[in-house]
């Protein structure tokens, strides 16, 4: 896949669109392939690491075969397996499924501990400027409790998502400090992204984290990028061009992204 021509594409369009050209300062969410998709078992990777972190130093994501777990902070892409490992991965690892951007805090604010992550996403729904805008979510401190999950790479013939999270390796972590990333996303995308919440946990030694499943908060501060722009590249790869990408598949989701 010619992303990043791609990407010098788009970035002439949005010159003539009198619109910033620059992707590290701009306001750009950018996507690799579908949610439905990858719930669809679209697991092959088309992006490198490397294209990925040019077009952003924070988000979330998967690997090639659906390998573990992706977190980007700081530039740094982590990868956290079945064994709840987060390793640093190279530039030549691949992705069937991210979000990454270049992350400038445009709201900070602390919150109050206790909160649980239902009270968390509602506590945030107040504070953002509208429903119809992603937004970008940091959130650093402790946390009294931290729920998370990892999956195990799949081979082929590559079953769905939900089949997949029946053998999860749940992680659960106690009084433990780290960080949150991750992306709301309002809900005229379904079936392109998450809607609402897709947010992923690294701890503060980098060592461990995982896809969030549920959490309690401790001494925490929220960061968050609001983000009006949207760019997203496809994977030009049979199984994409064959998925059944016209399924409501707003159950499936549901039932693979979070307990809480």
């Amino acid at each position: 896949m010619k992303i990043l021509r791609i990407v010098f594409l788009n970035l002439i369009i949005l010159t003539l669109c009198a619109c910033q050209s620059d992707f590290s300062n701009s306001d750009v969410l950018s996507q690799v392939s579908t949610i439905d998709a990858l719930l669809d078992g679209v697991y092959d990777g088309t992006v490198t690491c490397g294209e990925l972190r040019q077009l952003g130093d924070f988000g979330i994501g998967t690997f090639d075969a659906l390998e573990g777990e992706m977190i980007i902070l700081d530039s740094r892409i982590y990868q956290v397996k079945t064994d709840g490992t987060a390793y640093l991965v190279d530039d030549n690892e691949k992705t069937p499924f991210a979000s990454v951007t270049f992350f400038k805090t445009d709201k900070k604010i602390k919150l109050p501990p206790g909160l649980t992550y239902k009270q968390f996403e509602k506590m945030v729904d107040l504070l953002i400027g509208s429903d119809n805008l992603f937004y970008a979510v940091k959130v650093t401190g402790n946390f009294k409790s931290m729920k998370t999950r990892s999956v195990p790479k799949q081979k082929k013939p590559y079953p769905q998502l939900k089949d997949v999270v029946k053998h999860q390796k749940i992680f659960n972590f106690k009084n433990i400090s780290g960080t949150i990333v991750g992306f709301r996303s309002p809900q005229y995308v379904k079936g392109l992204n998450v809607t609402g919440y897709h947010l992923h946990f690294l701890t503060e030694d980098h060592k461990a984290g995982g896809h969030i499943l549920d959490f309690t908060t401790g001494d925490i501060t929220l960061e968050l990028d609001t983000k009006s722009d949207f760019f997203m590249t496809l994977p030009n790869i049979k199984s994409f061009r064959k998925s059944n990408l016209t399924k409501d598949r707003s159950k499936e989701l549901k039932s693979v992204e979070k307990i809480h």
